[in-house]
């Protein structure tokens, strides 16, 4: 029963004169619109939404999420503790890769070894496979093997993608992206990538799931929301994501088309630069020095106060968000119900900020994408107006996403973050609060895989003991509380800045249904012919 799609009726005859022509599917073709393009074809590259959701389609994992993220049998059958520190996952038979090689553990092996130390990496997967030893039992088993009782293991396995131990295991990124090691065990096989222009994928008939209800997929890139809308009214596309906030309402109207919503769990949120003294893009009032005032928690809560969220929501994004009070909303593993939005309070941010040393105010420049997440520029200019509002004269930077996560990340030259004060977004892959929490607040230490996506090296001795004891907690009632009390800690401590969750939409044309994701993602095998 495919009851997660809405159909509505018409809003004008010009608009549906547009889509007239387009409104037959093809049998087995599939072109799809999105809005964020990967920044590669390699699956352990870059652990951002766009490029996970091209290598889906590809690579197979050990364990499969559905569209709310439950955890379901993938390239493993079945997985369990055999004692207090290993994990036991028996692998799927008779699974072979797109090559004709067959699959078994020693593609678990060397894709675990791989996924963490890929060169030049902007977001290591390395969050979730460091303190883990993989062993081959025999062909069809693998034990994983931590220090301590890691109750979380399934979701992280869910997040390696396999690739073949004759080939992409020695591969490069170039050679992922040209082609040439571009084998997994997934439902579609890589045909082509033509960065900025489209990925071609084609059916896998051999595939051991349930096959797609399309054979042929073409991804093209669309990063202009406009463009992106007149390419699925003309029939250049069938389907896209990312539908713009100004267009849904008249696109929900429009009786060829099909709109599909869902809340996601990406928070979208603010990161302050925590460990630098003299921060590259803060000034004092008069544009001479200063001390990081960001460092100052009562600066943080002040900043905190002067975003209005419900503004951002109703206005910038036009109801297509949900103001956020912690890292993940409602409902999902980890949250805390004692966590609520900041309300907006210009007046005490002022306040606030005299009190804290700076009645004067400070200059301040925000970084963000411009293509990467839904109304982001504008976001970024909204916050900057706020905290103008309050004293903090703020101006904005935005670029691409290929410049500016590199940028964010390592763009300094001592090869630490190069900003300021960022606007970002993070989904947590996983479903639960450990993702966030052990990415973006424990303190950053590459050799153990914390803090991958820290870009403001906030640290907290005690919120990281409590992110690590709840990884370690086999308990869910414990761990639930553990990750819900290091969220309140460090929400409170002003580690992040959440603003919003986003509402993500995708359109398609009559006859096309799409399953929403929460983790927001783009699949091919998730669209169904009615």
């Amino acid at each position: 029963m495919r009851n997660f799609t809405t159909s509505v009726g018409c809003a004008c005859a010009a608009v549906a004169l547009m889509v007239g022509a387009a409104t037959s599917v093809s049998a087995d073709s599939l072109t799809i619109g999105i809005s964020a393009e990967a920044t590669s074809v390699d699956p352990h590259f870059h652990n951002l939404t766009p490029n996970n959701q091209i290598a889906t389609h590809i690579f197979g994992g050990l364990v499969n999420q559905d569209s709310k993220q439950t955890l379901l049998p993938g390239l493993a059958v079945s997985w369990k503790p055999v004692d207090d520190l290993t994990w036991e996952f028996k692998l799927r038979e008779g699974v072979k890769f797109h090559d004709g090689t067959d699959f078994n553990a020693d593609d678990v092996v060397c894709s675990f070894t791989r996924a963490p130390d890929v060169p030049n990496s902007p977001s290591s997967f390395g969050t979730y496979t460091k303190g883990k030893t993989v062993v081959k039992i025999d062909d069809m088993t693998v034990h994983i093997k931590t220090e301590q009782p890691y109750p979380v293991m399934a979701n992280d396995v869910s997040l390696i993608h396999i690739v073949s131990n004759e080939k992409g295991c020695n591969g490069t990124t170039e050679q992922f992206n040209n082609g040439e090691v571009t084998v997994g065990t997934g439902p579609y096989k890589f045909v082509s990538y033509t960065p900025g222009e489209k990925i071609v994928l084609t059916g896998n008939p051999d595939y051991w799931g349930n096959k797609p209800d399309f054979s042929d997929v073409t991804l093209r890139p669309i990063k202009s929301s406009p463009s992106r809308v007149a390419a699925l009214l003309a029939g250049d596309v069938d389907m896209i994501d990312g539908v713009p906030t100004a267009d849904l309402a008249t696109l929900k109207q429009n009786d060829d088309l099909q709109i599909s919503e869902g809340i996601s769990n990406r928070v979208i949120y603010l990161h302050l630069d925590h460990f630098r003294d003299d921060s590259p893009f803060v000034k004092a009032a008069d544009g001479g020095p200063i001390k990081n005032p960001l460092r100052n928690a009562k600066v943080r809560k002040a900043m905190s106060m002067a975003i209005s969220r419900e503004a951002i929501a109703e206005r910038v994004m036009e109801g297509q968000a949900i103001p956020a009070g912690q890292l993940l909303p409602e409902g999902f593993f980890g949250v805390s119900e004692k966590l609520k939005p900041v309300e907006y309070d210009a007046k005490g941010a002022k306040a606030l900020l005299e009190e804290a040393g700076y009645p004067d105010g400070f200059q301040l420049r925000i970084h963000g994408p411009n293509d990467r997440y839904i109304n982001d520029a504008k976001i970024a200019e909204a916050i900057a107006q706020m905290l103008t509002r309050v004293g903090i004269k703020t101006d904005v930077e935005t670029m691409p996403r290929s410049v500016y996560f590199k940028r964010a990340s390592r763009g300094s030259p001592e090869g630490l973050p190069e900003f300021s004060f960022v606007l970002v977004g993070w989904g947590a892959g996983s479903g639960e609060a450990s993702s966030p929490l052990r990415a973006l607040l424990h303190t950053y230490d590459k050799d153990r895989g914390f803090g991958a996506s820290n870009r403001g090296r906030y640290s907290n001795p005690e919120v990281d003991k409590l992110i690590e004891e709840a990884l370690a907690t086999v308990d869910d009632d414990k761990r639930q509380d553990l990750l819900a009390t290091a969220t309140e800690i460090a929400i409170e401590d002003g580690g992040i800045i959440p603003v919003h969750y986003q509402v993500n939409a995708w359109a398609a044309k009559k006859g096309i249904s799409y399953r929403a994701r929460t983790d927001e993602q783009t699949r091919a095998y998730d669209v169904f012919k009615d």
